[in-house]
């Protein structure tokens, strides 16, 4: 009786390709990182100092101003800023006698403190429409946009802040055979 007998053939390896040295040295550069990053976990923790960026403003003379159209709900505002005192005029008034609430106040300020500027600029605004929230919150959205347009290196910060943003939401419409925007009229059984 013939017997079987297998033989188990191997491919043989084809030569690696050889690498670019710049991609070489970035792997090694990978590896390298990996295991610091391991030694330093087994280490105690090392303390990490915050740097704040001091932005230099791009325009320097007084009579340079950016301009900005802030919007929410159904207010809109337009926002004029300025080198100045830190004064903030709303329609013809200051700030704190058209927005008497501190909680609209500072939500109105929240681009100029993010970047530092609260009493160095001036802001002069004509808002319309809506209430007093929603133009709180549109000369809040102005001013960002106007310090982007000001100084383009405050974009990053206003982004993460998410005050460049445009708020969308706006009241639902009516649709007929209903109360109100989704509000039925009650059902009854009988």
């Amino acid at each position: 009786m013939p017997t079987k007998t297998t033989t188990k053939t191997t491919a043989k390896a084809k030569p690696a390709a050889k690498a670019h040295p710049a991609k070489a040295a970035a792997k090694k550069v990978e590896k390298t990182e990996k295991v610091e990053k391991v030694e330093k976990k087994l280490e105690k923790p090392v303390v990490v100092e915050v740097v704040v960026e001091k932005f230099t403003d791009k325009k320097t003379s007084a009579g340079d101003t950016s301009r900005a159209v802030g919007r929410r709900k159904c207010a809109s505002a337009r926002v004029r800023i300025s080198m100045g005192k830190g004064e903030i005029i709303v329609n013809g008034q200051p700030l704190n006698k058209y927005f008497p609430y501190f909680a609209m106040q500072e939500a109105i300020i929240l681009p100029l403190k993010a970047m530092g500027k609260e009493n160095s600029m001036n802001v002069s605004v004509k808002v319309v429409g809506g209430g007093k929230k929603g133009q709180a919150d549109a000369i809040k959205h102005g001013i960002a946009r106007a310090l982007v347009a000001w100084n383009t290196e405050f974009k990053k910060t206003l982004k993460t802040l998410g005050l460049l943003t445009r708020d969308a939401r706006i009241k639902e419409r009516k649709k007929f055979g209903l109360k109100r925007a989704r509000r039925a009229p009650q059902w009854s059984k009988r």
